[in-house]
């Protein structure tokens, strides 16, 4: 049985431009924007767009 093309590694989807950040990602950005407070805590944050 063959692997469908879309699970392929490879091709396009090599260094394609994530969507979705990860939680330390979205922290650093926040604190970078000037939005995120020490102390706060990095659980629940709101989603924000990434400027990569």
């Amino acid at each position: 049985m063959s692997q469908h093309s879309s699970l392929k590694s490879g091709g396009a989807s090599v260094g394609a431009k994530r969507s979705v950040l990860k939680r330390f990602e979205r922290v650093k950005l926040m604190k970078k924007r000037g939005v995120w407070k020490e102390g706060q805590s990095a659980l629940g944050l709101p989603k924000i767009t990434a400027d990569l």
